[in-house]
């Protein structure tokens, strides 16, 4: 027979060593031991002792508050561009380059190919630049590049 005192030692042992063990696990590193004890006891002892898991942090959230964004007042003020990719029936896969004026909502440009580099999208945006004149602003997934 095991005395009280020795089970809380042994027990304070384990989840020393385990510190992510629950109870019930504890449990079973004191059965191995050759400590046993009932269920009832088995809660009680760790909760007594301080010994619970504690709970992980929960999702990392923004801190402060976002401002909104301004909404643009005319045409070829605020440009939007994203890529778009898709696959083809055989699988390979192609990409969309897609530009916006976000206050007419007007597609200014769709550029499919293969593959779209930096330097095929900044020949393109010149292109577009020298047809509609030049944005104010231009926003890529949220990331602002202005003047």
């Amino acid at each position: 027979m095991v005395t009280p005192d020795a089970r809380r030692e042994a027990m304070k042992k384990v989840a020393g060593e385990r510190r992510r063990f629950g109870y019930r696990r504890i449990h079973l590193m004191l059965e191995r031991q050759g400590i046993r004890m009932n269920q009832k006891k088995l809660r009680r002892l760790p909760r007594e002792e301080k010994l619970q898991v504690r709970k992980r942090g929960g999702r990392k959230r923004a801190l402060g508050t976002r401002r909104p964004m301004v909404l643009p007042g005319r045409t070829n003020e605020w440009w939007s561009l994203d890529f778009v990719s898709d696959a083809f029936t055989d699988g390979r896969r192609f990409r969309i380059l897609a530009v916006v004026d976000d206050y007419s909502r007007e597609c200014l440009t769709l550029v499919a190919d293969t593959s779209l580099s930096g330097l095929r999208v900044t020949r393109e945006l010149d292109a577009l630049i020298r047809l509609r004149g030049k944005p104010v602003t231009v926003v890529s997934d949220n990331v602002l590049y202005s003047e």
